[in-house]
């Protein structure tokens, strides 16, 4: 079991860049963080862009996992995310893992004064998406016509430190979703079921969701990938003690993900918590990824 940590990036980076250090430094195996304009009732707070910060992480950390969580298509297009995403991988020396979501309602999609998308819509888009950015970071010379994109000839070299690109993780919880992950993914993302109160039903949709993703990946014939779980979209979070934390990371690996991820504690709102039980997970590290 691979363990990593979500960091907002909501604070000045003469601030941020201890915890992307500690976090290293606690042995966490990937650290990540969002990609939004402004999220949810956080919008009116600090808020800085993902691509910066995991650049400005790379310089301050030597071999810890970086990550979008997820970079989405609400106000990205592929062929300048992947020049971005090539970017990183080259100043991190090959740390990249590159997360990718289809891009919800809310503040990202209305910031642009775009027109609003149906759901079907927003999953044609995402195909599109993930399709082009997965060529765009392993090829050069690409050319492709979309709906809702459309590259001609793009340049990617010097081409990615990682073979034959970074790891490509894509967010999926819906059945189109899942089987467009299981098609191009190089790693498999969930949060289950959202807006669950309770737990037991949360998880159950956890197990429900990988279900899914497996007979997908039978469809496509593919080979078993990186699953990753994000902890905290479970009504409990999983850092408001070390007993919460060590039982969702045995539940996940039980249900046969081979990574999790949890979010830095913050002082209220989402994810509060006191950062000694980050402390105290970090000592046990070790011990979890035996799970």
């Amino acid at each position: 079991m691979r363990i990593g940590i979500v960091i907002l990036p909501e604070e000045r980076w003469s601030s941020a860049r201890h915890r992307w250090r500690r976090a290293e430094e606690y042995g966490f195996d990937h650290a990540w963080t969002y990609d939004h304009l402004g999220w949810r009732d956080l919008v009116d707070g600090p808020w800085f862009d993902a691509i910066a910060t995991l650049t400005a992480a790379a310089t301050v950390t030597e071999h810890i996992g970086l990550g979008t969580f997820v970079a989405s298509p609400n106000f990205r297009h592929p062929v300048h995310l992947a020049r971005e995403a090539l970017s990183i991988d080259d100043i991190s020396g090959g740390r990249l893992l590159l997360g990718v979501g289809a891009g919800g309602t809310g503040f990202d999609s209305e910031v642009l004064g775009q027109e609003p998308l149906t759901p079907r819509v927003r999953v044609d888009r995402f195909t599109e998406f993930v399709e082009l950015l997965g060529r765009l970071t392993a090829e050069d010379h690409v050319s492709y016509t979309g709906q809702h994109y459309r590259a001609v000839d793009a340049r990617t070299l010097p081409g990615p430190v990682q073979q034959p690109r970074p790891p490509l993780i894509v967010a999926a919880n819906g059945p189109r979703a899942i089987n467009l992950a299981a098609r191009h993914g190089d790693g498999w993302v969930t949060t289950g079921a959202q807006a669950l109160d309770d737990e037991r039903a949360w998880w159950s949709s956890v197990r429900e969701a990988g279900d899914r993703f497996g007979a997908a990946l039978d469809r496509a014939g593919r080979p078993a990938v990186a699953r990753y779980l994000n902890l905290d979209s479970s009504p409990v979070y999983s850092l408001s003690s070390v007993g919460a934390f060590e039982d969702a990371v045995g539940r996940a690996a039980e249900l046969g993900f081979t990574d999790v991820m949890t979010h830095w504690p913050r002082s209220s709102s989402w994810y509060a918590g006191d950062e000694k039980v980050l402390e105290k997970v970090a000592e046990m590290l070790p011990r979890l990824r035996d799970c």
